[in-house]
């Protein structure tokens, strides 16, 4: 875009003054680069519209298959009555986010998009079991105080000027320690070490959140509009994924057992 500008002489301040109202000593911009910048923020707005847009749709898939399949006793057995099911439908949740986060370039919006909702949706049905487990007073609540949580971190993500990229990478590195810990725990039925994943497992989400959404906005600056779909889809899918682990270590926490 700038070498256009520089061609058409634009960069020696003849068409708008530059040199003779002392941008470039001063520090200023031009008012050329203050029309790309305008331009650039506005399209990233755009792109992060759609990721925010399309996370909430997969959201929403989720809470209403999840809660379906709660209604459906018939379903529930089939899927909980099977363990087989149970480890095909994880297998199945790990194969789609694989295929989108891997192998997104070679697809088409369309088809990166499909399996975003599809992932969903199989997600829902794997997630029905909150609703045997939890009150739906304390679901819904959870999910209100995760939305906010969310939603802040978000915000913040996407406004700050502090790179965030050296607290992503330690993030990352604790998110390992956690899903390690996790399995661990499997095996050890701890409800002390249950209890402290929990707490950690939100504080890793809640720091990802804000990563993720900068990290994101920066991916939206340095594609053009033809990959904006593709950005706004993987976006979408790095933010679902943060969402419902905080929420289920939120309802770790704050969730009343039906028991």
């Amino acid at each position: 875009m700038n070498n256009n500008y520089y061609e058409n002489g634009y960069d020696s301040g003849q068409g708008y003054g530059y040199e003779q109202q002392g941008y470039g000593q001063q520090g200023y911009q031009s008012p050329l680069q203050v029309q790309e910048d305008r331009a650039l923020s506005s399209y990233v707005a755009t792109v992060m519209q759609k990721v925010f847009v399309k996370m909430g749709l997969g959201l929403l898939v989720t809470a209403i298959i999840a809660f379906l399949t709660a209604s459906t006793p018939a379903i529930l057995e089939l899927i909980y009555g099977n363990s087989f099911i149970v480890i095909g439908l994880c297998v199945v949740e790990l194969i789609l986010v694989f295929a989108v986060s891997g192998a997104i370039n070679k697809m088409s919006t369309g088809v990166a998009t499909a399996l975003f909702y599809l992932y969903s949706a199989v997600n829902g049905l794997t997630m029905s079991v909150i609703f045997l487990a939890y009150t739906t007073s304390s679901i819904a609540s959870t999910f209100f105080i995760t939305a906010g949580t969310f939603g802040a971190m978000a915000l913040y993500g996407y406004v700050t000027k502090s790179d965030l990229s050296k607290i992503g990478s330690i993030l990352f590195m604790a998110l390992i320690g956690l899903i390690i810990a996790s399995i661990v725990n499997i095996f050890l039925g701890s409800s002390t070490l249950g209890w402290i994943i929990s707490l950690v497992g939100v504080a890793v989400f809640v720091g990802l959140t804000a990563w993720d959404t900068q990290k994101i906005k920066n991916m939206a600056a340095m594609t053009d509009v033809g990959q904006s779909g593709k950005v706004s889809t993987m976006g979408a899918l790095m933010l679902y994924l943060d969402f419902i682990n905080l929420f289920i270590y939120l309802l770790r926490i704050f969730g009343a057992s039906r028991d």
